[in-house]
């Protein structure tokens, strides 16, 4: 899984978002920076807890600029009926792809063979629509949205502070580095 720095491949998919079906291409993730979600299946266990999560934590991104989207295999039929029937997904305003033919899920490589279900994987697009971080965890480990927020802030800072670079528990407004040969066996 080498996608780190590479353009996100197109794909063209149905998304249930504020009470409507819309379109989203990879054309839509193009001109800010997006966080896409992948997770396993609807109306199941860890999955609503993180998407909840996202849910409360989405007008953080939003004041960043970021955009966020949900992806799984379901349908976006069954999306929907998740999002009227489960008081934590009726929170999400993202727009919660659906991905039946697998191709958003096979573009970001998170696919599982043989199950048709999407690995637990979490990427981070800038506006140019190259993938800038990816983190994939197996299906019982629930990710953090404080923790997703902290790594786009970083993001977003590297991209634009060329030359500097954000340190481990770097957080907004904190000290960062900038790679040098002075700096070489000083850290």
């Amino acid at each position: 899984m080498a996608l780190v720095n590479t353009p996100i491949k197109p794909f063209k998919a149905t998304a249930f978002k504020e009470g409507k079906f819309i379109e989203v291409t990879d054309e839509t993730l193009k001109g800010k920076w997006s966080v896409v979600v992948f997770y396993p299946a609807d109306f199941t266990f860890v999955c609503p807890t993180e998407l909840e999560d996202l849910a409360d934590n989405y007008a953080e991104f939003q004041k960043l600029g970021v955009e966020v989207y949900s992806v799984s295999t379901d349908t976006h039929f069954s999306h929907k009926a998740w999002h009227d029937t489960s008081a934590a997904i009726g929170k999400i305003k993202y727009a919660m792809i659906g991905d039946p033919t697998w191709e958003v899920t096979r573009n970001f490589d998170v696919l599982r063979d043989g199950q048709g279900l999407a690995d637990r994987g979490t990427f981070i697009i800038d506006p140019q629509g190259v993938i800038q971080g990816v983190e994939v965890t197996a299906e019982g480990i629930g990710r953090d949205a404080k923790e997703l927020l902290r790594k786009v802030k970083a993001a977003i800072y590297v991209a634009n502070h060329p030359g500097e670079v954000c340190p481990a528990k770097w957080k907004e407004g904190e000290k960062t580095l900038a790679p040098s040969l002075d700096l070489v066996g000083k850290i």
